[in-house]
């Protein structure tokens, strides 16, 4: 049961990151970015800028979703930089 509320929320994560950076992605792609991201929030804000709200990245709550998609966004930008997502 867990798989489907990662995806579920990872696609709301997926879908904020894809507003707030202007890109145009699919549902697929919202949900994979949104996962990761949530994943690059948590040890880029958590583990090494010691944020201690961050570990909720990925949850349900207004931390988890503010540190998911400000993860989300870094990867977004991670990937333009390297010229695999376009604007």
């Amino acid at each position: 049961m867990s798989w489907i509320a990662a995806i579920i929320v990872g696609a709301i994560i997926g879908l904020i990151a894809e507003k707030v950076m202007k890109s145009d992605m699919g549902l697929l792609m919202n949900i994979v970015i949104g996962i990761i991201g949530s994943s690059l929030g948590r040890w880029l804000f958590g583990d090494i800028l010691g944020i201690g709200s961050a570990y909720a990245a990925g949850s349900f709550n207004f931390a988890g979703l503010l540190f998911g998609v400000l993860g989300a966004a870094v990867l977004i930008v991670i990937l333009r930089s390297l010229n695999i997502m376009k604007k």
